[in-house]
């Protein structure tokens, strides 16, 4: 187990390349099984969800090779369909190998996820709408069992609610049927679309309607192919937030900028200036940042929650009070306990959270909850006065790439501490 030890108030100035996207590069790994051949990733991180992934393929009967960014699978010889219950215990996204599994294989059988503690993130909406493309569904003691008898043929599936990994699995479980399947109000994340141009690429038949609906035409068989996986949104926003937060000025490079609009704006909002060049952004912090005051969690294109925690972060030290409206997880301010020990003005009222900003935050010892709880207590060392170490840092591994070496380049007194160096310590 290691910790971070962050000794804040240096301004960061450089550049940094940003690593290639966690929420898209999961479902394409488990797309890779139903292509019966060989794919190859680049610009894939090397994180510790990408080798649970990893370990999850070979389990299934893949071959893999991961190196230098560039991850290989070779899928012809999956014959296997269950995941393992101590690997779906350790991401939450695993659950969607349950889609893929379906077509490769016509049956499945996982456990009931784990991964971050955000509160209930039933997958009904999963289960419910698998159901209603014909596929029988089985619950019994924490387990799902999913069974093809017959070809899926035409069915049209209406979404209460656009969510991102039940849109991902029925994307996957259509895309070898035998009819036309539409998927109506769907999610229109980017790593949706990065999933359906790589099984496009596969030989896949998906298309996008002018209402923004999904249509996919079934076929019998897809092939292999290479793939570059799209840069990290919210990766970006977390070494956006970090320079702002410090005062610092960097460039930051190899991004979407369409994929940050939302993004973006809040920044010119707090008084940063937001210069973008092809797949280059630069920002560069005013002295003292001004507060967002209002962001309310939405769907894409709105403001995303994965980028909640990091913004409220830089929001504990704006000229004024910000809110923040958090409507996707029931359960995601954990992150707020461990910024107030930081100095951080900060009241939850519901789904409310008001944060008033401070002059100063001061170093303490912190711990992390979740992934993006993580990174925000990270951004919020990076300003405080003195020392600060952030345990249970695993959280942050799962979706950031070289973190802590990244931000030293950019001139942040930051380093991993190992627990065995720390009892040596004492």
């Amino acid at each position: 187990m290691s910790k971070l030890l962050i000794n804040g108030e240096k301004k960061l100035i450089g550049e940094v390349k940003i690593q290639g996207s966690k929420n898209s590069a999961l479902p394409i790994l488990a797309a890779c099984i139903m292509s019966e051949d060989i794919c190859v990733l680049k610009n894939c991180p090397s994180l510790l969800d990408i080798y649970v992934s990893i370990e999850i393929l070979e389990h299934l009967g893949c071959k893999v090779k991961f190196e230098d960014s560039v991850l290989t699978v070779d899928s012809r010889n999956v014959h296997k369909h269950d995941v393992p219950e101590k690997l779906m215990r350790k991401m939450r996204s695993s659950i969607i190998f349950l889609g893929a599994l379906v077509s490769r294989v016509g049956k499945a059988k996982l456990s009931f996820p784990g991964g971050c503690a955000l509160g209930a993130r039933p997958i009904d909406l999963h289960l419910d709408n698998l159901k209603h493309m014909g596929i029988e569904i089985y619950e019994n003691h924490g387990f799902i069992s999913c069974k093809v008898n017959k070809k899926l043929t035409d069915c049209k599936i209406t979404l209460s609610f656009p969510s991102v990994g039940a849109t991902e699995n029925l994307i996957l479980a259509a895309v070898k049927s035998e009819g036309i399947v539409q998927i109506i109000n769907p999610a229109r994340e980017p790593e949706i679309f990065d999933l359906i141009n790589f099984l496009n690429k596969c030989g896949a038949k998906i298309k996008i309607s002018e209402e923004n609906n999904i249509i996919i035409h079934g076929i019998k068989k897809l092939h292999g192919t290479e793939h570059g996986i799209i840069p990290d949104r919210i990766v970006a926003t977390t070494y956006m937030s970090a320079v702002a937060i410090t005062g610092g000025s960097v460039l930051i490079k190899n991004i979407n900028h369409k994929d940050l609009d939302s993004i973006i704006s809040v920044f010119t909002e707090s008084g940063c200036s937001v210069i973008i060049e092809n797949n280059n952004l630069y920002l560069k912090a005013p002295r003292k940042l001004n507060s967002n005051k209002s962001l309310r969690t939405m769907p894409y294109p709105g403001f995303p929650t994965d980028a909640q925690a990091i913004i409220m972060a830089m929001n504990t030290v704006s000229d004024g009070t910000s809110i923040f409206i958090e409507n996707i997880f029931e359960n995601r301010y954990k992150h707020v306990s461990e910024l107030a020990r930081l100095g951080a003005d900060i009241k939850i009222e519901g789904k409310v959270a008001i944060v008033k900003g401070v002059k100063k935050l001061s170093g303490a010892n912190v711990k992390s909850t979740d992934l993006r709880g993580a990174a925000s207590l990270a951004v919020a060392g990076l300003n405080a006065e003195g020392q600060t170490i952030i345990s249970d840092i695993y959280h942050l591994d799962r979706g950031y790439e070289n973190f802590e070496q990244n931000l030293r380049n950019l001139g942040a007194n930051i380093s991993r501490l190992h627990l065995k160096i720390l009892s040596q310590n004492k």
